[in-house]
């Protein structure tokens, strides 16, 4: 019987182990994938690039941030160079992030030397680069905005017999173009024809781009002749860029021959709505407002509808010359249209109102739209309540306020605007509407700059007002004691 016993004792042990082990599998051991090329990256040593291919683990963004944040430690030029690697396999590519995350852990910006030292390694090393080697290097170079370091790279090319490419050239053609220097921009872009190379579309319109900025126009234009001449025609990217600098640093009558120009060829050098909003904004901003209007109605015509970006720059336009009246006919034909609303048009007139200190005529526009149900926009909300403000009106302001947070759909006042709000309500002792609008503040978890809640307590101390002193003192200390000290 006791034997009996025994074994059943001991079959139902051996049958509950074996459940238990079916219910707990063994933990894997195996290592990541970032975790295999850290580990090999420790134990190899120069080359790496070499050795990196017998890894054979998985390569994607989410490995390569792992192994870059290890290294940014204490190996920055291992894990530069392991970047660089990765940047060069066929199966992967470096996004744009990427190449941002790279410059942020190896502070590539701060320790441009990073770059030097790693072809410098390359050169020691002996090691097997290629011209796309340091494009990947050109590209770090660009995103950290190096552009003395991206020429030095390009010039290092020759030491190694390698040729470099367009793509490099217009790495550090771009970088050039960037920092205002285009005659050495220029100067690469020769020294391409010198070895048979030749300017593509984004290094004309890089080029371009760069001698509008620096309000070289003439050169602008040559190049683009030049671009005619090499056979690579030019697109509406490039004419929008060149009639956009027109408009900033030329003549009215050149930016208009550009778009008729544009006009006459159709197609893919169609202007569009930017195109002739640009060209109304150089009208308004020379007063040549009728010419503006020209250019509104041969946008229309030409089947380009005007956006808000448009009626923005015709009322900040004509606001300016104090032609008001103008500005309502003008968004009655334009919303007749379709495009555009009027509460987008009446919100930008408001803050060209407000822009041209015609603050009464502003106010009266403003309060009408509350009024007929038409909503005005985050921008001209803020905007205005922040004029009132400005000129002391702070009770009418937070009015203004308080019936603009009962209307539903209204944009986002900016946050500034509570604390103006408050600072001046309580230095003018209102203190049943400061209360309310702090209250409104802590419900919402908009906070108080440090200067704000000191000068709001000094003041209703002054006055003697202990409620609302009591009340900011209990709910801004206490829950944004990490911002008010």
């Amino acid at each position: 019987m006791l034997i009996c016993k025994s074994m059943a004792f001991w079959s139902v042990s051996r049958l509950l182990s074996s459940s238990i082990r079916h219910k707990n599998p063994k933990f894997s051991t195996a290592l990541s994938p970032a975790e295999k090329y850290y580990t090999h990256l420790q134990k190899c040593g120069d080359n790496i690039e070499k050795t990196l291919p017998a890894v054979r683990a998985k390569l994607d963004s989410s490995c390569v941030n792992v192994v870059l944040n290890k290294c940014s430690r204490t190996q920055s030029q291992l894990g530069l160079r392991f970047f660089i690697w990765a940047g060069l396999q066929s199966y992967y590519r470096h996004s744009s992030y990427m190449y941002s995350k790279a410059c942020e852990l190896f502070r590539i910006n701060q320790n441009p030397r990073a770059i030097i030292d790693v072809i410098e390694a390359y050169r020691v090393e002996g090691s097997v680069v290629t011209v796309k080697t340091f494009n990947v290097v050109l590209n770090l170079c660009r995103e950290a905005k190096l552009a003395d370091e991206a020429l030095w790279v390009l010039r290092k090319m020759a030491e190694f017999n390698i040729r470099a490419d367009t793509i490099a050239y217009n790495s550090v053609i771009r970088l050039f173009c960037e920092k205002g220097d285009m005659d050495l921009a220029a100067g690469l872009m020769k020294e391409m024809g010198l070895i048979d190379l030749y300017p593509n579309m984004a290094i004309y319109i890089t080029m371009i781009k760069g001698f509008c900025n620096v309000g070289r126009l003439d050169d602008a234009c040559k190049l683009l002749k030049v671009m005619k001449g090499h056979g690579c025609s030019p697109n509406k990217v490039v004419y929008s860029v060149i009639l956009d600098g027109v408009c900033r640093f030329g003549s009215l009558e050149k930016a208009l021959e550009l778009l008729a120009e544009m006009e006459k060829d159709g197609g893919d050098f169609s202007p569009n709505t930017v195109t002739y909003t640009s060209v109304i904004q150089s009208c308004c901003e020379k007063g040549k407002l009728m010419e503006a209007l020209e250019i509104l109605d041969r946008m229309r015509a030409y089947g380009c509808a005007p956006n808000r970006i448009t009626i923005s720059v015709l009322t900040k336009g004509f606001c300016a010359q104090g032609r008001v009246e103008e500005v309502y006919k003008l968004i009655d034909e334009v919303v007749a249209g379709g495009n555009v609303s009027y509460a987008e048009c009446y919100s930008s007139l408001v803050v060209s109102l407000v822009g041209n200190k015609n603050l009464q005529e502003a106010e009266k526009l403003f309060r009408w739209m509350l009024a007929s149900a038409v909503k005005p926009d985050g921008l001209a909300c803020s905007i205005l309540i922040k004029a009132l403000c400005l000129e002391g009106q702070f009770l009418n302001g937070f009015h203004l306020f308080d019936k603009l947070d009962s209307v539903e759909g209204l944009g986002a006042i900016d946050s500034d605007i509570y604390s103006i709000l408050l600072v001046g309500l309580s230095q003018k002792r209102h203190s049943v509407e400061a209360v309310k609008l702090a209250k409104l503040m802590v419900d919402r978890g908009i906070r108080l700059k440090t200067p704000s809640f000191d000068s709001i307590v000094e003041h209703l101390k002054e006055s003697g007002d202990k409620e609302i002193v009591m009340y900011l003192s209990s709910n801004f200390f206490d829950r944004h004691q990490g911002d008010v000290k």
